[in-house]
């Protein structure tokens, strides 16, 4: 039975070439897409699920609940008193990431990035394995470095890495102690080399002396199996933590937290800081829901064009009925054939993504594989090709398994009426469908255009700047000096960070009249009396820093948000006496709020002192003279830090890496989006295409007694511009309140305006109107002796 299914499903398919083309392509198209963003969604939620121990380790997270502000991030001390104190802790390892170093071997040298300290337990909680070297004793000599196997091949080939020495910034000779596999692509944590925190001991305040009021380590615990893991467990383990923390630290008003690892890469976007990878799990549930509105819209396609054809099979299903076919056989029939559509689609769609997969790696910067030899994921093409066949070929079962013999075999019945009200319902929603993707495109669209546009406070162009490495930090006044007197590079700043993304923050600050039970987060940054000319910032009240004032070295400038904290205005707030992290100086100035971190975050309290040892050069170019100031800048470390290579970057192209996401999304909406409505035309051609075949009687009679082409086209088209009104107001408010649920993850973000629905309406008429006149139009040239021919 299952092969005469087969037999009669490709004989309709041959029979109907253009339809079965329309239909098995579109469905290769949706599945394509739904295949991809699987690949996509399964690799991103597979983060960090393949440590050994991933269901029983947790990080731990700090918060100022006063201000709803959280951190990935605990004091130096923490991880060994937790360990130590509560029961149920196996293990605890602190990580430190964000670190560079210049490393040699021989006469080659590299300047890397991915360089992440750790305590000696780290191997124990996380299973990342080594192929060389003891994971027990790896990280325990202070002297010693484990680095992957990429960074053991580019340093020294085939030679065996193991016990070879590594010199670092010119001081430190490190003995290769281990060489670990290199750290999956689904890992948050991402290194080349680890030292063991041990070394950073060394010169680091916060570890020689267990310094409890500064937070700069991520701090990871492995908690024993009979521990209670459920929400209420972790809360009282939390507060455990907190009141250890107290005992230490009776002053600071620390709350804390614990996260499953396995959540560390999705649901961390609500964190201020955290020194690892993280996503968005935001966009994994809006891409998931493109995915099935994608397949959703291809499925619609099939069963249009079946319940428009109806009248053409009716009388196949008349003259099986008299033959003894009962309406279960004939369903049975029906979804055979799109079973067999979609499994021809699936073929085809395999295709396609093996074509596809390369640019949409590169899109998602990924290393996405098809691999044909997992389980998993044939379950899963199983799963979407018996979902397809099933939901496209369901009703178009069960509506031609109801004709009646007496009437089809009779000619009664009128050719596709029966399925109108169903089919025109279809097309609404594949409208409804597309507008909502189009509404989404200019969403998005216009946010990432008011992120690229949006006044910061401060001016991002033209802005070189060059991390301070090596020599230079012992060399602050020399680099000064020169740098003043190369007319290429004498308009600059240094500047301890970047204020595109500012971290470092401190609840150390006292001011008169400050409330007892206050302790707000204040963000630091570290600047000269070159930064307001430098980055234009306004200062709003007082003065800048200057040269010509010893005292300012104690000295502070506030932002306006300081001033709100602090219950101050501007006029009263000059003069008036701070203490910030035990410097006891006085408010010289105060500026207008500008944007130090993303615009996910509102603008915070931000405190600038002078800077006295460095950081990063940051130099304001004149229009066309950018390469000669890079090349002055780079004769200025050539001269002063010969033994370092000279690295710089450009301000605005720091703050687009901060949108990176943001953007990815925009594109990937723009390429789906796109699709969906490739799919939605495919369909709506081909129905118009039957509909127009259905109407050539119509058409030649019109046509004969003096109808014109465009108002033949006008009659055929009309019927699908109701649709599209329909679709529009059904999709507004699904439209508006997605958008700005997606909105709402920006501190600052555009308003969802009316012209962007009108825009997605009017490219939805005119992507009808055109696919409709397509056919329509060769219908209305028919000469009309030849369409009535027969009659």
């Amino acid at each position: 039975m299952l092969r005469n299914y087969i037999k009669v499903a490709m004989r309709n398919l041959q029979r109907h070439k253009g339809f079965s083309f329309i239909n098995i392509f579109g469905l290769a198209i949706g599945m394509a897409c739904s295949i991809l963003i699987l690949l996509w969604v399964r690799d991103e939620l597979s983060y960090d699920r393949f440590h050994t121990n991933a269901d029983h380790t947790y990080r731990i997270i700090a918060s100022l609940p006063e201000f709803d502000l959280h951190a990935a991030i605990s004091s130096a001390p923490i991880a060994q008193a937790v360990r130590t104190q509560i029961p149920g802790v196996k293990n605890a390892v602190r990580l430190r990431g964000f670190n560079k170093g210049l490393f040699q071997v021989g006469d080659r040298m590299f300047e890397e990035e991915g360089l992440l300290f750790a305590d000696s337990t780290f191997f124990d909680v996380f299973s990342f394995p080594l192929v060389a070297g003891n994971p027990k004793t790896a990280l325990r000599n202070p002297d010693g470095i484990v680095i992957t196997e990429s960074a053991a091949r580019k340093y020294f080939g085939d030679e065996p890495a193991l016990g070879q020495t590594i010199v670092k910034n010119h001081k430190e000779d490190l003995v290769v102690t281990g060489v670990v596999a290199d750290a999956p692509g689904n890992s948050h944590i991402r290194f080349d080399f680890v030292q063991p925190m041990t070394n950073r001991a060394r010169t680091d305040r916060d570890l020689k002396e267990n310094v409890w009021d500064n937070f700069n380590f991520a701090t990871y615990l492995l908690l024993d199996e009979s521990v209670d893991t459920s929400p209420e467990g972790l809360k009282r383990m939390g507060d455990q933590i907190q009141a250890i923390y107290k005992e230490n630290e009776p002053v600071l008003k620390v709350a804390f937290a614990l996260q499953p690892l396995k959540d560390a890469y999705l649901h961390s976007s609500y964190l201020m800081a955290d020194q690892f990878a993280r996503g968005n799990v935001q966009y994994v549930y809006i891409l998931t829901i493109i995915a099935v509105i994608i397949l959703a819209v291809a499925c619609i396609n099939f069963m249009n064009l079946a319940t428009a054809r109806s009248a053409r099979r009716a009388k196949e299903v008349g003259l099986r009925k008299v033959a003894g076919a009962v309406r279960s056989q004939i369903i049975r029939q029906f979804l055979a054939e799109s079973a067999v559509v979609a499994l021809l689609a699936l073929l085809l769609a395999i295709v396609l993504v093996v074509v596809a997969l390369p640019p949409f790696n590169a899109l998602t910067e990924k290393s996405l594989k098809f691999d044909f030899t997992d389980g998993k994921m044939l379950t899963w093409l199983l799963i979407i090709t018996a979902a397809t066949g099933l939901v496209s070929g369901s009703y178009p079962a069960l509506f031609l398994s109801g004709f009646l013999p007496s009437k089809v075999l009779k000619g009664n019945l009128r050719a596709g009426a029966a399925g109108s009200t169903f089919r025109n319902t279809l097309v609404v929603v594949q409208f409804a469908i597309s507008i909502i993707l189009l509404v989404g495109t200019g969403v998005v669209y216009n946010q990432l255009q008011f992120i690229q546009e949006r006044n910061l406070g401060f001016d991002k162009e033209n802005l070189v700047y060059a991390p301070m490495n090596g020599d230079l930090w012992s060399k602050y006044r020399t680099l000064r000096n020169e740098l003043e007197r190369n007319p290429f590079t004498s308009r600059f700043t240094i500047v301890s960070d970047l204020p595109t993304n500012l971290v470092n923050g401190t609840v150390n600050a006292e001011w008169e009249r400050k409330s007892p039970d206050t302790q707000p987060l204040f963000t630091s940054l570290a600047v000269d009396e070159n930064f307001a000319d430098v980055f234009g910032v306004s200062i709003v009240e007082g003065r800048w820093f200057s040269k010509d004032f010893t005292a300012d070295s104690a000295n502070f400038i506030v932002n306006e948000s300081t001033l709100k904290i602090m219950g101050m205005d501007a006029e009263t707030a000059v003069g008036q006496p701070l203490m910030f992290q035990d410097v006891k100086g006085k408010i010289i100035g105060v500026v207008k709020d500008f944007n130090f971190q993303p615009l996910q975050q509102p603008i915070g309290p931000l405190v600038m002192g002078m800077n006295r040892w460095g950081g990063t050069v940051v130099v304001r170019t004149q229009p066309g003279q950018t390469d000669a100031s890079i090349d002055a800048l780079g004769d200025i470390w050539e001269e002063l830090n010969p033994a370092y290579p000279f690295s710089y970057d450009f301000v605005d192209q720091s703050l687009a890496s901060l949108y990176r996401a943001e953007q990815r999304l925009g594109t990937l909406f723009n390429v789906f989006s796109g699709l969906a409505i490739l799919i939605s035309c495919l369909g709506l051609y081909g129905l118009s295409a039957f509909l127009a075949e259905r109407r050539t009687k119509e058409i030649g009679l019109r046509k004969a007694l003096g109808a014109s082409v465009p108002s033949v086209v006008y009659l055929l088209s009309r019927s699908f511009t109701k649709p599209v009104f329909i679709a529009m107001v059904v999709a507004c408010p699904l439209a508006w309140y997605s958008m700005n649920r997606w909105l709402a993850g920006f501190a600052y973000h555009v308003q969802v305006d009316w012209t962007v629905f009108i825009f997605a309406f009017l490219v939805a008429l005119i992507i009808a109107w055109v696919t409709v006149s397509v056919e329509t139009f060769k219908a209305a040239r028919i000469n009309p002796a030849e369409s009535l021919r027969n009659e």
